[in-house]
């Protein structure tokens, strides 16, 4: 029995330390949002939804935004993403 107990809790731990992780939220300074939808670029085509989270493909261009390294932008499916440029996923879909 006290087996199954420390085996139970541990799963739990386990489990709930994973659900912690993948609810980081980012936030994202208001000039970088301004500074993206102000700008004028074309739209690239991406097959499946473009959601937070989702990894861009080597051949998406990520632009840089002046004075932010940690973040960069792209219009896909004429939609604004944040991107972070290191690991080229979605922080934020704008629009």
């Amino acid at each position: 029995m006290k087996t199954l107990v420390i085996s139970a809790v541990s799963l739990f731990l386990a489990l709930g330390g994973a659900a912690v992780a993948q609810t980081t939220t980012v936030v994202v300074p208001g000039e970088v949002k301004t500074y993206v939808q102000k700008q004028e670029t074309p739209s690239v085509t991406f097959e499946g939804d473009v959601a937070v989270g989702t990894a861009l493909p080597d051949t998406v261009e990520i632009h840089t935004i002046p004075d932010q390294p940690d973040y960069g932008y792209v219009v896909v499916n004429k939609k604004r993403v944040l991107v972070n440029p290191k690991t080229r996923t979605v922080i934020e879909v704008i629009q």
